[in-house]
């Protein structure tokens, strides 16, 4: 029995399919393809072609398939650890009622308060009348 194709070094399951679907079904049609052709397949570079082809040829003539040129291994640093991230917890805000004598001290502040909060009470009734629940309604 032949070669599969993905008895070639460099070719699994679904590069084989990659191949067969663009004609190459055997392991001699690599071997005896050019680099032009084998490069017009998806995913196929031409210097992956011609490492294809040389591995096929490898192949066929029963001669062990030349290794891949190595690149240095990356050196494995240690980490340092890191504490486990705490839980945030929303806070309750908590308002506190001034004093008659020290409300006066920040009046502008006050006031710019106060106009908020008339401001989102007229954006609150906006919404009721649009919504049809307004209290003019009838």
């Amino acid at each position: 029995m032949g070669s599969r194709l993905i008895d070639i070094s460099g070719i699994g399951p679904q590069t084989a399919r990659v191949l067969a679907s663009s004609g190459f079904k055997t392991v001699e049609s690599i071997a005896n393809s050019s680099v032009e052709s084998l490069s017009q397949v998806q995913g196929f570079s031409a210097s992956r072609a011609e490492r294809t082809i040389q591995a096929a040829a490898a192949l066929l003539s029963g001669a062990a398939p030349s290794p891949r040129k190595t690149t240095a291994k990356r050196k494995t640093v240690a980490r340092k650890k890191t504490a486990a991230k705490k839980k945030t917890v929303a806070k309750k805000k908590t308002t506190t009622v001034a004093a008659p004598e020290e409300k006066g001290k920040d009046k502008k502040k006050d006031k710019k308060k106060d106009k908020r909060k008339k401001k989102d009470k007229r954006k609150k009734k906006d919404k009721r009348k649009k919504k049809g629940k307004g209290k003019g309604k009838k």
